[in-house]
C-alpha cells in the first residue's frame, strides 16, 4: 500500500484551523509529485467510507515523512480515522456551483437554484476560503435584492436539518449584534419558559466579538449538546439555550460566517438570511429581533434600520413566521462585564434580583421578553411587561433559569479573573459618546472569550459626570501579559470614552 503512489498514512497534526480542513504534506512526497498538488490546493481525501475536501499545506522541514500527511482538527474529525489508516488522495471534482459563483462575481442576480448549489457545496467544504470570500463579497452591501435575500434563506434552511417540535407556539428571539455586554437571552429565555412557552434557543460562539450568548452560558452550564439532548431539555424544562454550531440547523451559514466576521462586512441580505433560516430550522414560529441602533453599533442609523426591518419581515412572511423588531438604544454597552464570566455574574445578578445588578440589563431584558410574550398566540396585547417583571422579581424566573442549567448538566458559579487594573480618566468631565468597537477590543486583548474569565468590568454611562484620575473601566486579564497588552491598547485609544470638559 504505502507504494502506491496517490495513498499516505494519516496522522493527526494538533492543528486547530477551526472549521477548514487542512492536510499538510511534505513538499517531496509522492503525492504531491503523482498528482501535481500546488500549495493551497484543494485536495480530496477518502479513507474507509468518509471523504473530505481539505486544503493542502506543505511542510518543507523534516517534521512529516514523505509517506504521512497530517490532518488538521477539523479535517480529522471529518474523516475519524483509525489508528495508522492509509488515505487515498486525488483531485476533486469542480464544484457543482462553481458557473453561479462566477455569475454573481460579476453582478448578475441568482436564482434559488443557484443558491442551493452554493449552499450544498459550502456545507460539502467543496468551496475554498477564498472562493467563499468572493461570494461574501460578491453579495455584501446592496448586492442581494429581496427576492434573492429569499431564495438564500431557502437554500441555507433546506440543506441542514430541521426540528419539529409538534403543535403550539415556538418563540425565539435574536439580537443582530455589535452591543459588547448586551447579554439578555439568558433572562428572556428564563422568563418566557417560566411563563410557560417553549422557547429552543441555539446561540453563536464569538469569533471576532469578546463573547458570544454560547460563550457566556457555557461558563454557567454545558452547552454543546446534540439535537437529541437539546430536544430533551426542551421537553422537560420547556427552554434551553445551547451552541447552534453542534446540531446543525444551518450548517452552510456556520461557515459562512467565518468568512463573513473577519471581513466585517456589513450584508443586510446575508444577515437576514442567516438569522431567519435558523429560526426557521429550529423549528420556531413566533420571532423577536433585537435591533441595536447606534454610531458604533452593528446597525448605525435609523434609515439603516429601517431597511433590515423591511427585509426581516418580508422574509419571514416568506418563510411562514411570525416575526416582530425591536429597535433598542445601541449607543453604549450593557450591564457591567463585558467577556463570558463577567457578562454571566450580570446575568445572574438581575435573575437574582441584586440591588445592584445592572439597571439597563434589566430593563432591556424585560423590554425583550415583554415584546415577546406580546407576540404569543392568545396574549393580551400589553400584558407582556408585567408577567415579566412578575415572574422575574418572584423568582420564577430564576428558578428555571437553574433548572434548564441542570438539565443541560449542571450549573456554575462563575468566576472573574485575577489580574485587574483600572483605566484611569486623563481630564474630567462628562461622558459624551463611547466606541463600542474598541472598547470590546480592549476585552479581547485581555483574552476574552479563549479565556472565559476575562474581559472589561465597565460601570460608566453616557451622561455621567467623571474626575481626573477616577477609573473609566477596570481589565480583568489571566495573566498579566494578557493585562499588559490590553491596558497599552487602552492608554493609546484614550478616547474611548468621549469626555467633554466641564466649563469652568
Amino acid at each position: 500500500m504505502s507504494g502506491t503512489p496517490n495513498r499516505l498514512r494519516l496522522v493527526r497534526a494538533g492543528i486547530d484551523t477551526y472549521q477548514q480542513p487542512v492536510v499538510y504534506m511534505h513538499r517531496n512526497c509522492s503525492v504531491c509529485r503523482s498528482e501535481g498538488f500546488n500549495v493551497l490546493a484543494r485536495v480530496h481525501i477518502q479513507c474507509g467510507g468518509r471523504e473530505v475536501v481539505a486544503t493542502l499545506n506543505v511542510i518543507t522541514d523534516d517534521r512529516l515523512g514523505a509517506d504521512v500527511a497530517g490532518l488538521s482538527e477539523a479535517a480529522w474529525n471529518a474523516l475519524q480515522p483509525e489508528a495508522d489508516a492509509w488515505a487515498v488522495f486525488s483531485h476533486p471534482e469542480p464544484p457543482q456551483s462553481a458557473p453561479a459563483l462566477r455569475a454573481k462575481v460579476f453582478g448578475r442576480r441568482l436564482n434559488e437554484q443557484n443558491f442551493l448549489d452554493l449552499m450544498r457545496d459550502t456545507a460539502d467544504n467543496r468551496l475554498s476560503d477564498i472562493e467563499l470570500a468572493a461570494f461574501v463579497t460578491a453579495c455584501a452591501g446592496e448586492r442581494l435584492d429581496l427576492q434573492e435575500t429569499i431564495g438564500l434563506t431557502r437554500a441555507m434552511l433546506a440543506i441542514g436539518q430541521r426540528i419539529n417540535w409538534g403543535g403550539g407556539p415556538v418563540l425565539d428571539k435574536h439580537c443582530v449584534g455589535g452591543l459588547p455586554g448586551n447579554r439578555t437571552t439568558p433572562i428572556v429565555v428564563a422568563i418566557v419558559a417560566a411563563a410557560g412557552h417553549r422557547i429552543p434557543k441555539t446561540s453563536s460562539r464569538a469569533i471576532t466579538s469578546p463573547a458570544g450568548t454560547a460563550d457566556t452560558m457555557e461558563v454557567m452550564a454545558p452547552v454543546g449538546l446534540d439535537l437529541a439532548s437539546m430536544r430533551r431539555v426542551v421537553e422537560q424544562e420547556g427552554g434551553c439555550i445551547v451552541w447552534g454550531g453542534n446540531v446543525r440547523l444551518s450548517p452552510a451559514d456556520d461557515v459562512l460566517i467565518r468568512i463573513e466576521r473577519p471581513l466585517d462586512f456589513d450584508s443586510d441580505g446575508q444577515l437576514v438570511a442567516s438569522v431567519l433560516s435558523k429560526k426557521a430550522a429550529a423549528g420556531s414560529s413566533h420571532v423577536l429581533i433585537d435591533i441595536p441602533v447606534g454610531p458604533t453599533a452593528k446597525v448605525r442609523s435609523a434609515k439603516s434600520a429601517d431597511s433590515l426591518e423591511a427585509r426581516l419581515l418580508a422574509t419571514a412572511r416568506d418563510l411562514g413566521l411570525t416575526l416582530s423588531v425591536l429597535r433598542t438604544d445601541g449607543r453604549q454597552p450593557v450591564g457591567y462585564g463585558i467577556g463570558p464570566a463577567l457578562e454571566a455574574r450580570d446575568v445572574l445578578s438581575v435573575l437574582r434580583v441584586n440591588p445592584d445588578a445592572p439597571r439597563d440589563l434589566r430593563e432591556r431584558a424585560l423590554d425583550l421578553a415583554a415584546a415577546l410574550l406580546d407576540i404569543a398566540p392568545d396574549a393580551e396585547p400589553g400584558s407582556g411587561r408585567n408577567l415579566a417583571r412578575t415572574l422575574l422579581d418572584s423568582g420564577a424566573a430564576l428558578k428555571k433559569f437553574l433548572a434548564i442549567c441542570e438539565a443541560q448538566g449542571g450549573f456554575t458559579e462563575p468566576t472573574v479573573a485575577p489580574h485587574r487594573a483600572p483605566v484611569l480618566a486623563i481630564h474630567g468631565g462628562h461622558v459624551r459618546d463611547v466606541d463600542n468597537r474598541r472598547l470590546a477590543k480592549v476585552a479581547k486583548l485581555a483574552g476574552a472569550p479563549i479565556s472565559a474569565t476575562a474581559g472589561v468590568d465597565c460601570r460608566l454611562r453616557i451622561g455621567h459626570t467623571i474626575r481626573a484620575g477616577e477609573p473609566l473601566f477596570q481589565v480583568c486579564a489571566q495573566t498579566p501579559g494578557e493585562l499588559e497588552y490590553a491596558l497599552d491598547y487602552a492608554a493609546k485609544n484614550a478616547d474611548i470614552f468621549g469626555i467633554a470638559e466641564d466649563a469652568p
